[in-house]
């Protein structure tokens, strides 16, 4: 399915005020991970209150244990501290890299502001060497930057 479409379907998501929060988010995971063959990894991680910590929200694929990450520690952990995208072609190659599973080859992970505050991110594993494009990346930030509306008007706690 192409991004365009897409992004409708999340719009539209995202735009159920008669759903929680967590449970929007929750269909836009399985939305990305059902529609895009090489994202098989789809979730959110939340700054964990004042803590400097991600905490796991809402995510698609398999069980993970790495439900808190410490700024600073894995893919997440620096993106967390960096306020960039990080775009990793092959895990293997990256020294402070958590593995999730030893089928992930790939990984992507994008910033979601809320009020200019860097809030939380969505991190997507794929089993796929080196498949993200800089289309992956504007898909990545178009979906964050609505989901960061919805943040903003319904608020959202981890």
């Amino acid at each position: 399915m192409a991004f365009q479409q897409l992004k409708q379907d999340v719009t539209s998501i995202l735009a159920q005020n008669n759903v929680s929060v967590e449970n929007r988010l929750q269909e836009v995971c399985a939305l990305l991970e059902k529609n895009i063959t090489y994202y098989n990894w789809v979730g959110f991680y939340f700054k964990n209150g004042d803590k400097e910590e991600l905490k796991l929200g809402p995510y698609v694929g398999e069980p993970t244990d790495h439900t808190i990450i410490p700024f600073g520690k894995g893919i997440c952990g620096q993106v967390a501290v960096s306020n960039q995208n990080f775009v990793v072609p092959d895990v293997k190659a990256q020294d402070n890299y958590i593995a999730c599973s030893i089928n992930v080859k790939a990984e992507i992970v994008v910033p979601l502001f809320v009020n200019g505050e860097n809030f939380g991110q969505i991190d997507i594993d794929s089993n796929t060497p080196d498949p993200f494009t800089k289309e992956d990346e504007k898909f990545l930030e178009y979906v964050n930057a609505e989901v960061a509306k919805v943040i903003e008007a319904e608020g959202f706690l981890v």
